[in-house]
Protein backbone atom coordinates (compact mmCIF):
# COMPACT_ATOMS: atom_id res chain seq x y z
CA UNK A 1 0.00 0.00 0.00
CA UNK A 2 1.60 3.45 -0.86
CA UNK A 3 2.00 6.14 2.25
CA UNK A 4 2.05 8.71 0.18
CA UNK A 5 0.68 11.89 1.79
CA UNK A 6 -2.61 12.80 0.30
CA UNK A 7 -2.72 15.70 -1.95
CA UNK A 8 -4.29 18.90 -0.70
CA UNK A 9 -5.95 21.45 -2.96
CA UNK A 10 -6.06 24.83 -1.30
CA UNK A 11 -7.14 27.77 -2.96
CA UNK A 12 -5.80 31.56 -1.97
CA UNK A 13 -8.40 33.33 -2.90
CA UNK A 14 -10.48 33.13 0.47
CA UNK A 15 -13.16 35.63 -0.56
CA UNK A 16 -15.18 33.33 -2.85
CA UNK A 17 -16.13 31.75 0.70
CA UNK A 18 -18.54 34.55 1.60
CA UNK A 19 -21.60 35.13 0.55
CA UNK A 20 -23.15 38.29 -0.63
CA UNK A 21 -26.31 38.14 2.34
CA UNK A 22 -22.92 38.68 4.68
CA UNK A 23 -21.82 41.58 3.28
CA UNK A 24 -25.45 43.01 3.28
CA UNK A 25 -26.30 42.25 6.80
CA UNK A 26 -22.90 44.02 8.38
CA UNK A 27 -23.80 47.03 5.60
CA UNK A 28 -27.17 47.19 7.43
CA UNK A 29 -25.95 47.41 10.88
CA UNK A 30 -23.34 49.98 9.40
CA UNK A 31 -26.29 51.95 7.67
CA UNK A 32 -28.62 51.96 11.22
CA UNK A 33 -25.48 53.14 13.57
CA UNK A 34 -24.90 55.91 10.81
CA UNK A 35 -28.72 57.22 10.65
CA UNK A 36 -28.26 56.87 14.64
CA UNK A 37 -25.24 58.82 14.85
CA UNK A 38 -26.92 61.31 12.80
CA UNK A 39 -30.29 61.95 14.52
CA UNK A 40 -28.26 62.03 17.39
CA UNK A 41 -26.18 65.01 16.47
CA UNK A 42 -29.00 67.04 15.67
CA UNK A 43 -31.22 65.98 18.47
CA UNK A 44 -29.32 65.28 21.28
CA UNK A 45 -25.93 67.71 20.50
CA UNK A 46 -27.66 70.54 17.99
CA UNK A 47 -25.12 70.34 16.08
CA UNK A 48 -25.44 72.25 12.66
CA UNK A 49 -24.26 69.72 9.37
CA UNK A 50 -25.27 69.23 5.76
CA UNK A 51 -27.72 66.96 6.65
CA UNK A 52 -28.75 66.76 3.52
CA UNK A 53 -25.88 65.36 1.94
CA UNK A 54 -25.18 63.11 4.88
CA UNK A 55 -28.43 61.18 4.78
CA UNK A 56 -27.86 61.09 0.60
CA UNK A 57 -25.03 59.51 1.05
CA UNK A 58 -26.49 56.77 3.54
CA UNK A 59 -29.08 56.28 1.29
CA UNK A 60 -26.57 55.10 -1.45
CA UNK A 61 -26.01 52.13 0.80
CA UNK A 62 -29.42 51.39 1.33
CA UNK A 63 -30.23 51.70 -2.59
CA UNK A 64 -27.10 49.65 -3.06
CA UNK A 65 -28.30 46.84 -0.34
CA UNK A 66 -31.85 46.76 -1.56
CA UNK A 67 -30.77 46.43 -5.14
CA UNK A 68 -28.20 43.65 -4.04
CA UNK A 69 -30.96 41.68 -2.16
CA UNK A 70 -33.35 42.17 -5.26
CA UNK A 71 -31.07 40.72 -7.79
CA UNK A 72 -28.86 38.22 -6.59
CA UNK A 73 -29.85 34.93 -4.92
CA UNK A 74 -29.64 34.50 -0.79
CA UNK A 75 -26.83 31.82 -1.39
CA UNK A 76 -24.96 33.80 -4.35
CA UNK A 77 -21.03 34.19 -3.29
CA UNK A 78 -19.07 36.51 -4.55
CA UNK A 79 -16.10 36.35 -6.40
CA UNK A 80 -12.26 37.80 -5.00
CA UNK A 81 -12.83 40.95 -7.11
CA UNK A 82 -16.68 41.43 -5.85
CA UNK A 83 -15.68 41.07 -2.38
CA UNK A 84 -12.88 43.85 -2.77
CA UNK A 85 -15.65 46.24 -4.62
CA UNK A 86 -17.96 46.02 -1.98
CA UNK A 87 -15.20 46.84 0.55
CA UNK A 88 -14.20 49.57 -1.13
CA UNK A 89 -17.68 50.97 -1.47
CA UNK A 90 -18.20 50.57 2.23
CA UNK A 91 -14.54 52.35 2.91
CA UNK A 92 -15.16 55.11 0.42
CA UNK A 93 -18.91 55.64 1.24
CA UNK A 94 -17.40 56.08 5.08
CA UNK A 95 -14.96 58.71 3.97
CA UNK A 96 -17.52 60.83 2.48
CA UNK A 97 -19.78 60.64 5.48
CA UNK A 98 -16.54 61.74 7.70
CA UNK A 99 -15.77 64.47 5.32
CA UNK A 100 -19.35 65.80 5.33
CA UNK A 101 -19.23 65.64 9.84
CA UNK A 102 -16.10 66.92 10.46
CA UNK A 103 -13.20 64.70 9.28
CA UNK A 104 -10.80 63.62 12.11
CA UNK A 105 -12.75 65.87 14.27
CA UNK A 106 -15.26 63.26 14.50
CA UNK A 107 -14.30 60.59 16.62
CA UNK A 108 -16.10 58.18 14.92
CA UNK A 109 -13.48 58.33 12.27
CA UNK A 110 -11.81 55.37 14.02
CA UNK A 111 -14.42 53.59 12.40
CA UNK A 112 -12.28 53.32 9.32
CA UNK A 113 -10.37 50.79 11.04
CA UNK A 114 -13.49 48.08 9.99
CA UNK A 115 -13.29 47.69 6.65
CA UNK A 116 -9.28 46.72 6.60
CA UNK A 117 -10.30 44.46 9.25
CA UNK A 118 -12.62 42.22 6.99
CA UNK A 119 -10.51 42.90 4.18
CA UNK A 120 -7.27 41.49 5.99
CA UNK A 121 -8.92 38.56 7.35
CA UNK A 122 -11.57 37.48 4.29
CA UNK A 123 -8.98 39.13 0.57
CA UNK A 124 -5.80 38.02 -0.53
CA UNK A 125 -2.92 40.02 0.19
CA UNK A 126 -2.73 42.08 -2.44
CA UNK A 127 -6.37 43.11 -1.70
CA UNK A 128 -5.64 43.50 1.45
CA UNK A 129 -2.76 46.04 1.04
CA UNK A 130 -4.76 47.92 -1.13
CA UNK A 131 -7.28 48.53 1.21
CA UNK A 132 -5.25 49.41 3.74
CA UNK A 133 -3.51 51.99 1.49
CA UNK A 134 -6.80 52.99 0.52
CA UNK A 135 -7.74 53.43 3.96
CA UNK A 136 -4.66 55.68 5.30
CA UNK A 137 -5.10 57.77 2.33
CA UNK A 138 -8.24 58.47 3.15
CA UNK A 139 -7.36 59.75 6.47
CA UNK A 140 -4.58 61.67 5.61
CA UNK A 141 -6.98 63.62 3.14
CA UNK A 142 -9.67 63.72 5.70
CA UNK A 143 -7.19 64.96 8.19
CA UNK A 144 -6.54 68.46 6.10
CA UNK A 145 -9.76 68.92 3.88
CA UNK A 146 -13.26 68.28 5.19
CA UNK A 147 -16.39 70.40 6.25
CA UNK A 148 -16.62 71.49 9.82
CA UNK A 149 -18.24 70.40 12.79
CA UNK A 150 -21.00 73.66 13.79
CA UNK A 151 -23.04 74.19 16.58
CA UNK A 152 -26.59 75.98 15.96
CA UNK A 153 -24.73 79.17 17.42
CA UNK A 154 -22.44 78.79 14.88
CA UNK A 155 -19.85 77.55 17.08
CA UNK A 156 -16.88 75.74 15.48
CA UNK A 157 -16.19 72.66 17.18
CA UNK A 158 -12.48 71.24 16.34
CA UNK A 159 -9.58 69.89 18.30
CA UNK A 160 -6.05 71.00 18.52
CA UNK A 161 -3.99 70.19 15.77
CA UNK A 162 -1.76 68.10 17.82
CA UNK A 163 -4.36 65.71 18.30
CA UNK A 164 -5.64 66.51 14.95
CA UNK A 165 -2.17 64.70 13.87
CA UNK A 166 -2.67 61.89 16.55
CA UNK A 167 -5.61 61.00 15.58
CA UNK A 168 -4.15 60.05 12.64
CA UNK A 169 -1.31 58.94 13.18
CA UNK A 170 -3.36 56.38 15.85
CA UNK A 171 -5.65 55.28 13.04
CA UNK A 172 -2.93 54.99 10.46
CA UNK A 173 -0.80 52.71 13.14
CA UNK A 174 -4.50 50.83 13.84
CA UNK A 175 -5.21 50.15 10.04
CA UNK A 176 -1.45 48.67 9.63
CA UNK A 177 -1.45 46.65 12.78
CA UNK A 178 -5.10 45.55 12.52
CA UNK A 179 -4.48 44.60 9.10
CA UNK A 180 -1.30 42.22 9.78
CA UNK A 181 -2.76 41.15 13.14
CA UNK A 182 -5.98 39.73 11.46
CA UNK A 183 -4.45 38.26 8.20
CA UNK A 184 -1.75 36.63 11.00
CA UNK A 185 -4.86 34.81 12.85
CA UNK A 186 -7.15 33.78 10.19
CA UNK A 187 -4.04 32.79 7.71
CA UNK A 188 -2.77 30.12 10.51
CA UNK A 189 -6.57 29.18 11.09
CA UNK A 190 -6.80 28.68 7.25
CA UNK A 191 -3.92 26.17 7.41
CA UNK A 192 -4.68 24.58 10.93
CA UNK A 193 -7.61 23.79 8.57
CA UNK A 194 -6.54 22.94 5.91
CA UNK A 195 -3.96 20.49 7.93
CA UNK A 196 -6.92 19.21 9.57
CA UNK A 197 -8.94 18.56 6.84
CA UNK A 198 -5.79 16.27 5.10
CA UNK A 199 -5.78 14.08 8.72
CA UNK A 200 -9.17 13.34 8.15
CA UNK A 201 -7.86 12.63 4.84
CA UNK A 202 -5.30 10.17 5.45
CA UNK A 203 -7.64 8.75 8.42
CA UNK A 204 -10.50 7.85 6.28
CA UNK A 205 -8.18 6.56 3.57
CA UNK A 206 -6.96 4.23 6.28
CA UNK A 207 -10.43 3.51 7.62
CA UNK A 208 -11.90 2.17 4.36
CA UNK A 209 -8.97 0.44 3.21
CA UNK A 210 -9.14 -1.73 6.52
CA UNK A 211 -12.93 -2.05 5.96
CA UNK A 212 -12.17 -3.20 2.40
CA UNK A 213 -9.47 -5.83 3.66
CA UNK A 214 -12.41 -7.22 5.91
CA UNK A 215 -15.19 -7.66 3.48
CA UNK A 216 -12.67 -9.37 1.27
CA UNK A 217 -11.46 -11.32 4.52
CA UNK A 218 -15.35 -12.39 5.28
CA UNK A 219 -15.45 -13.33 1.79
CA UNK A 220 -12.45 -15.69 2.11
CA UNK A 221 -13.78 -17.31 4.94
CA UNK A 222 -17.40 -17.75 3.70
CA UNK A 223 -16.38 -19.08 0.39
CA UNK A 224 -13.35 -21.79 2.42
CA UNK A 225 -16.22 -24.28 2.60
CA UNK A 226 -17.87 -24.15 -0.78
CA UNK A 227 -14.27 -24.39 -2.40
CA UNK A 228 -13.37 -27.55 -0.48
CA UNK A 229 -16.34 -28.94 -1.41
CA UNK A 230 -15.40 -28.21 -5.45
CA UNK A 231 -11.69 -29.76 -4.67
CA UNK A 232 -12.84 -32.39 -3.17
CA UNK A 233 -15.81 -33.12 -5.21
CA UNK A 234 -13.34 -32.66 -8.23
CA UNK A 235 -10.52 -34.86 -7.10
CA UNK A 236 -12.97 -37.67 -6.67
CA UNK A 237 -14.50 -37.18 -10.42
CA UNK A 238 -10.80 -37.16 -11.50
CA UNK A 239 -10.27 -41.06 -9.98
CA UNK A 240 -13.52 -41.75 -11.44
CA UNK A 241 -13.10 -40.57 -15.02
CA UNK A 242 -10.23 -42.64 -15.74
CA UNK A 243 -12.00 -44.43 -18.71
CA UNK A 244 -12.55 -40.85 -20.01
CA UNK A 245 -10.01 -38.56 -20.76
CA UNK A 246 -11.34 -35.84 -21.69
CA UNK A 247 -13.67 -35.27 -18.52
CA UNK A 248 -11.20 -36.14 -16.82
CA UNK A 249 -9.15 -33.21 -17.70
CA UNK A 250 -12.44 -30.95 -17.42
CA UNK A 251 -12.57 -32.11 -13.96
CA UNK A 252 -8.78 -31.00 -13.37
CA UNK A 253 -9.45 -28.22 -14.47
CA UNK A 254 -12.15 -27.14 -12.13
CA UNK A 255 -9.62 -28.22 -9.04
CA UNK A 256 -7.29 -26.06 -10.90
CA UNK A 257 -9.71 -23.47 -10.49
CA UNK A 258 -10.66 -23.93 -7.55
CA UNK A 259 -7.31 -23.61 -5.85
CA UNK A 260 -7.01 -20.28 -8.17
CA UNK A 261 -9.80 -19.08 -6.46
CA UNK A 262 -8.46 -19.95 -2.95
CA UNK A 263 -5.33 -18.29 -3.45
CA UNK A 264 -6.65 -14.90 -5.10
CA UNK A 265 -8.86 -15.05 -1.69
CA UNK A 266 -6.03 -15.50 0.41
CA UNK A 267 -4.18 -13.20 -1.25
CA UNK A 268 -6.46 -10.24 -1.08
CA UNK A 269 -7.76 -11.30 2.28
CA UNK A 270 -3.94 -10.57 3.97
CA UNK A 271 -4.65 -7.28 5.47
CA UNK A 272 -8.55 -8.06 6.21
CA UNK A 273 -9.47 -7.06 9.84
CA UNK A 274 -13.16 -8.07 10.62
CA UNK A 275 -12.49 -10.91 12.38
CA UNK A 276 -13.11 -9.70 15.96
CA UNK A 277 -9.74 -11.79 17.13
CA UNK A 278 -7.82 -8.96 14.40
CA UNK A 279 -9.28 -6.02 15.85
CA UNK A 280 -6.68 -6.83 18.51
CA UNK A 281 -2.89 -7.29 17.57
CA UNK A 282 0.65 -7.56 19.48
CA UNK A 283 2.42 -4.59 19.97
CA UNK A 284 5.08 -5.88 17.81
CA UNK A 285 2.70 -6.87 15.20
CA UNK A 286 1.15 -3.60 14.42
CA UNK A 287 4.81 -1.96 14.27
CA UNK A 288 5.52 -4.53 12.18
CA UNK A 289 2.62 -3.73 9.75
CA UNK A 290 3.27 0.18 9.65
CA UNK A 291 7.07 -0.23 8.85
CA UNK A 292 6.11 -2.44 6.53
CA UNK A 293 5.71 -0.55 3.43
CA UNK A 294 9.48 0.87 3.96
CA UNK A 295 11.13 -2.41 4.98
CA UNK A 296 12.66 -2.53 1.13
CA UNK A 297 13.64 0.73 0.66
CA UNK A 298 17.56 0.94 0.37
CA UNK A 299 17.97 1.22 4.96
CA UNK A 300 17.86 -1.16 7.32
CA UNK A 301 15.13 -0.83 10.20
CA UNK A 302 15.58 -3.07 13.08
CA UNK A 303 12.64 -3.30 15.50
CA UNK A 304 13.24 -4.15 19.12
CA UNK A 305 11.31 -5.07 22.06
CA UNK A 306 12.07 -5.05 25.71
CA UNK A 307 9.10 -4.63 28.68
CA UNK A 308 8.87 -6.10 32.11
CA UNK A 309 5.62 -7.46 31.88
CA UNK A 310 3.99 -9.67 29.16
CA UNK A 311 4.01 -7.67 25.73
CA UNK A 312 -0.03 -5.72 25.26
CA UNK A 313 -1.99 -6.85 23.08
CA UNK A 314 -3.31 -3.41 21.61
CA UNK A 315 -6.36 -1.89 20.00
CA UNK A 316 -5.72 -2.26 15.91
CA UNK A 317 -7.05 1.11 14.93
CA UNK A 318 -5.96 2.77 11.43
CA UNK A 319 -4.98 6.13 13.24
CA UNK A 320 -2.06 3.93 15.54
CA UNK A 321 -1.10 2.41 11.80
CA UNK A 322 -1.29 5.71 9.76
CA UNK A 323 0.66 8.03 12.31
CA UNK A 324 3.14 5.27 13.38
CA UNK A 325 3.78 4.86 9.08
CA UNK A 326 4.38 8.45 8.85
CA UNK A 327 7.08 8.92 11.52
CA UNK A 328 8.81 5.88 10.22
CA UNK A 329 8.34 7.21 6.23
CA UNK A 330 10.16 9.94 8.03
CA UNK A 331 12.88 8.45 9.53
CA UNK A 332 13.72 6.17 6.54
CA UNK A 333 13.51 9.56 4.39
CA UNK A 334 16.15 10.92 6.22
CA UNK A 335 18.32 8.20 7.90
CA UNK A 336 21.72 7.87 6.01
CA UNK A 337 21.52 3.71 6.54
CA UNK A 338 19.83 2.32 9.36
CA UNK A 339 16.37 3.07 11.24
CA UNK A 340 15.76 1.76 15.11
CA UNK A 341 12.07 0.94 16.44
CA UNK A 342 12.50 0.37 19.85
CA UNK A 343 9.23 -0.61 21.68
CA UNK A 344 9.20 -1.03 25.48
CA UNK A 345 6.29 -1.58 27.85
CA UNK A 346 5.43 -2.38 31.16
CA UNK A 347 2.44 -2.47 33.96
CA UNK A 348 1.51 1.19 33.42
CA UNK A 349 2.76 2.31 29.86
CA UNK A 350 3.54 1.41 26.37
CA UNK A 351 5.92 3.55 24.67
CA UNK A 352 7.83 3.42 20.91
CA UNK A 353 10.32 4.88 20.21
CA UNK A 354 12.17 5.00 16.43
CA UNK A 355 15.48 6.74 15.68
CA UNK A 356 17.98 7.01 12.66
CA UNK A 357 21.33 8.04 11.79
CA UNK A 358 20.75 11.05 10.07
CA UNK A 359 21.69 14.61 10.70
CA UNK A 360 18.63 15.03 13.22
CA UNK A 361 15.77 17.74 13.17
CA UNK A 362 16.81 21.55 12.62
CA UNK A 363 17.59 23.09 15.73
CA UNK A 364 15.81 26.31 15.29
CA UNK A 365 12.81 23.87 14.19
CA UNK A 366 12.26 21.16 17.30
CA UNK A 367 10.01 23.45 18.87
CA UNK A 368 7.70 24.14 16.24
CA UNK A 369 7.46 20.43 14.71
CA UNK A 370 4.07 19.14 14.85
CA UNK A 371 2.36 22.28 12.93
CA UNK A 372 1.23 22.13 9.80
CA UNK A 373 3.30 23.47 6.86
CA UNK A 374 6.78 23.49 8.52
CA UNK A 375 8.51 24.15 4.59
CA UNK A 376 10.61 27.28 4.60
CA UNK A 377 13.98 27.81 5.80
CA UNK A 378 14.48 24.33 7.77
CA UNK A 379 16.86 23.46 5.67
CA UNK A 380 15.92 19.87 4.88
CA UNK A 381 15.98 19.96 1.04
CA UNK A 382 19.58 20.22 1.73
CA UNK A 383 19.55 16.61 3.54
CA UNK A 384 16.80 14.97 0.77
CA UNK A 385 17.11 17.26 -2.75
CA UNK A 386 13.02 17.32 -4.13
CA UNK A 387 12.25 16.79 -1.15
CA UNK A 388 8.58 18.84 -0.13
CA UNK A 389 8.78 19.78 3.22
CA UNK A 390 7.79 17.47 6.59
CA UNK A 391 5.73 19.65 7.95
CA UNK A 392 2.32 18.03 6.93
CA UNK A 393 3.19 14.08 6.96
CA UNK A 394 4.41 14.96 10.72
CA UNK A 395 1.36 17.13 11.85
CA UNK A 396 -0.82 14.03 10.60
CA UNK A 397 1.00 11.60 12.72
CA UNK A 398 1.12 13.65 15.79
CA UNK A 399 -2.64 14.38 15.41
CA UNK A 400 -3.59 10.85 14.63
CA UNK A 401 -1.55 9.62 17.27
CA UNK A 402 -2.94 12.21 20.22
CA UNK A 403 -6.17 11.02 18.69
CA UNK A 404 -5.74 7.61 19.94
CA UNK A 405 -4.50 8.58 23.41
CA UNK A 406 -0.81 8.99 22.76
CA UNK A 407 1.69 11.72 23.58
CA UNK A 408 4.73 12.46 21.14
CA UNK A 409 7.91 14.10 22.01
CA UNK A 410 10.77 14.96 19.03
CA UNK A 411 14.35 15.36 19.68
CA UNK A 412 17.26 14.61 18.46
CA UNK A 413 20.26 11.98 19.01
CA UNK A 414 23.53 12.87 21.02
CA UNK A 415 25.88 11.91 18.64
CA UNK A 416 26.01 13.05 15.30
CA UNK A 417 29.48 12.12 14.43
CA UNK A 418 30.32 10.22 11.30
CA UNK A 419 33.03 8.19 12.19
CA UNK A 420 32.82 4.96 9.86
CA UNK A 421 35.35 3.28 12.90
CA UNK A 422 32.40 3.72 14.96
CA UNK A 423 29.68 1.20 15.00
CA UNK A 424 26.37 2.67 13.61
CA UNK A 425 23.94 4.11 15.94
CA UNK A 426 20.80 6.49 16.64
CA UNK A 427 22.57 9.68 16.39
CA UNK A 428 19.85 11.85 14.13
CA UNK A 429 16.18 12.07 14.96
CA UNK A 430 14.47 10.42 17.40
CA UNK A 431 10.71 10.61 18.11
CA UNK A 432 8.73 8.68 21.11
CA UNK A 433 5.15 7.87 21.19
CA UNK A 434 4.06 7.45 24.79
CA UNK A 435 0.48 5.78 25.34
CA UNK A 436 -1.05 4.57 29.17
CA UNK A 437 -1.52 1.04 29.01
CA UNK A 438 -5.05 1.30 29.52
CA UNK A 439 -5.84 3.55 26.72
CA UNK A 440 -4.66 0.98 24.08
CA UNK A 441 -4.98 -2.19 25.80
CA UNK A 442 -6.81 -4.45 24.08
CA UNK A 443 -7.28 -7.35 26.76
CA UNK A 444 -7.87 -5.69 30.06
CA UNK A 445 -9.88 -2.64 30.94
CA UNK A 446 -12.90 -0.39 29.06
CA UNK A 447 -11.15 -0.79 25.91
CA UNK A 448 -10.87 -4.87 25.85
CA UNK A 449 -12.58 -6.25 22.84
CA UNK A 450 -15.00 -8.52 23.48
CA UNK A 451 -14.65 -12.35 21.70
CA UNK A 452 -17.21 -14.31 20.06
CA UNK A 453 -18.93 -15.19 16.34
CA UNK A 454 -18.33 -12.50 14.19
CA UNK A 455 -20.65 -10.33 13.07
CA UNK A 456 -22.02 -10.17 9.69
CA UNK A 457 -21.20 -8.14 7.09
CA UNK A 458 -23.56 -5.98 5.27
CA UNK A 459 -22.87 -4.68 1.97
Amino acid sequence: MSDTQPTLYVTNQRGNWIRLRTLIALRWGAIIGQLAALIAAKHLYGLNLEFGLCYLVVGVSVIANVVAMFIFPESKRLTEVQNLAMVMFDLLQLGLLLYLTGGLHNPFSILIVGPVTVAAAALTLRSSILVGVTAILIVTLLSQYHLPLRTDQGFVLHIPVVFVFGTWAAISIATVFMGIYSRWIVTEMHAMSDALSATQMALSREQKLTDLGGVVAAAAHELGTPLATIKLTSAELIEDLDDFPEMQEDARLIRAQADRCRDILHSMGRAGKDDLHLRQAPLMAVIEEAAEPHQNRGKTVMITEGGTAPQPAILRRPEIIHGLRNLIQNAVDFARANVWIEATWDEGRVGIRIMDDGHGYPAHVLGRIGDPFIRRSTGLRDQRPGYEGMGLGLFIAKTLLERSGGELTFANGLDNSRDPKVPPRPSGAVVEVTWPRHVIDARDGANAVPLGPNERIEV
